[in-house]
C-alpha cells in the first residue's frame, strides 16, 4: 500500500508512467469509465476547497466508483475533539482510498501512519499540495511538450504558497529549469526552499521584485494569489493583496509562447482580460487536474494495469 504525501514520493519514472495514463484517459475516457465500479473514494477536507475537492470526487465518479466525506472541520467529528489518527481510523472502515486537506503542515502524514487504505495529501497549510503539482506537470508537459529546457517565473506568494514549493521540489528533477522567484520582500521563498532545495541541488535562480522586468525571459508564467488565510492579520493582507497584477498591457512584455498558469481560485491578480488571450492555460490546468487525478486513484489502488 502507498500514500502520496509529497511529489517526490514518486519517482521520475513512475510519475512518466502518471502522466502517460493521465493523457490516455484524457483521450479515451470510456475505457475508464468503470474501472472504480465498487471502490470508494473519502474526501476529508478540513479546510474549504473547491476545485481540489470536487475534482477528486469528478476523478472518482468518471472512474464509476462513489464519494464520501465532508468539506469542512465542522461538519465533522473534528468539531468535537476528534483526533486526525482516530478519524482515519474510522474511515479506513469504509473507504479504499482518501485524501485529505488540512490546515496543520503533516496531518496527512500523522493520517497514513495510522491508515488502512491509500492517503493522498490534497493540501497541508503551506508545506505541500502534491496533486496540484502532478496536475502542473501534466499540464506542462501537455502543452509544451516537454518537461525542461524552459524558464518558470514563479509570481506571488512564495512564502506561503505550498503549490509553489511542490512545484519547485519536483522541477528540480527535470534538466535545464531556470526559475525566477517574482515577490515582494515579505512573501519571498522560505530559506528551506532557496538553500535546501535550490541551491544545494545547483539549480540555477534569481529573484526580483518586478514581474515587468521577468516577463520577457520566460516560457512559463505561474502566478500565485496572496493567501488570506495564511496571515496573522489584516493590515499585512490588505497591503499586499494587489502587489501582482496581471494584464494585457504587462502581456505585451512577454513572448508569443509564453504559457500562463494559475492554481486558482485568482482574486485580483489575473485580469480577466487575460482570459481570452490564448497564453492562458489556467482553466484548462483545472481539467487537466481531473484526469491526473483519476491516474492517481487508479494507480493507488494498483488498477492501472487492469484497463484493457
Amino acid at each position: 500500500m502507498r500514500h502520496l504525501m509529497n511529489p517526490l514520493d514518486l519517482s521520475v519514472e513512475e510519475l512518466d508512467r502518471l502522466l502517460d495514463l493521465a493523457n490516455d484517459i484524457e483521450k479515451h475516457p470510456e475505457k475508464y469509465a468503470h474501472s472504480c465500479a465498487g471502490k470508494k473514494l473519502a474526501t476529508l477536507f478540513y479546510e474549504p476547497s473547491t476545485r481540489t475537492r470536487l475534482s477528486f470526487e469528478a476523478a472518482m465518479l468518471n472512474l464509476g466508483g462513489s464519494v464520501l466525506g465532508f468539506s469542512s472541520a465542522d461538519s465533522s467529528s473534528a468539531a468535537k475533539g476528534e483526533s486526525v489518527a482516530d478519524t482515519i481510523r474510522v474511515i479506513s472502515c469504509y473507504a479504499d482510498i482518501c485524501a485529505m486537506r488540512h490546515p496543520k503542515e503533516g496531518a496527512p502524514l500523522i493520517a497514513s501512519m495510522k491508515s488502512r487504505i491509500p492517503v493522498i495529501n490534497a493540501g497541508d497549510g503551506g508545506h505541500q499540495h502534491p496533486t496540484q503539482t502532478l496536475t502542473d506537470l501534466l499540464t506542462i508537459r501537455s502543452l509544451k511538450g516537454r518537461l525542461g529546457d524552459f524558464t518558470i517565473g514563479l509570481c506571488g506568494d512564495l512564502k506561503f504558497g505550498r503549490t509553489v514549493h511542490s512545484l519547485i521540489q519536483a522541477l528540480i528533477r527535470y534538466p535545464n529549469v531556470k526559475f525566477i522567484l517574482i515577490s515582494p520582500e515579505e512573501l519571498r521563498l522560505p530559506d528551506n526552499i532557496r538553500d535546501d532545495v535550490l541551491r544545494r541541488n545547483k539549480q540555477e535562480f534569481k529573484e526580483v521584485v518586478r514581474l515587468e522586468e521577468a516577463l520577457p525571459e520566460l516560457d512559463l508564467l505561474y502566478m500565485t494569489r496572496v493567501q488570506r488565510e495564511r496571515f496573522f492579520n489584516e493590515e499585512d493582507y490588505v497591503r499586499m493583496k494587489d502587489f501582482y497584477i496581471l494584464d494585457k498591457e504587462k502581456l505585451k512584455l512577454a513572448g508569443p509562447d509564453m504559457m500562463i498558469l494559475h492554481p486558482l481560485p485568482r482574486v485580483n491578480e489575473i485580469s480577466v482580460e487575460v482570459d481570452d488571450d490564448p497564453r492562458a492555460a489556467y482553466f484548462r490546468q483545472a481539467q487537466y487536474g481531473v484526469y491526473v487525478r483519476m491516474a492517481l486513484i487508479l494507480t493507488l489502488l494498483g488498477l492501472e494495469g487492469t484497463i484493457c
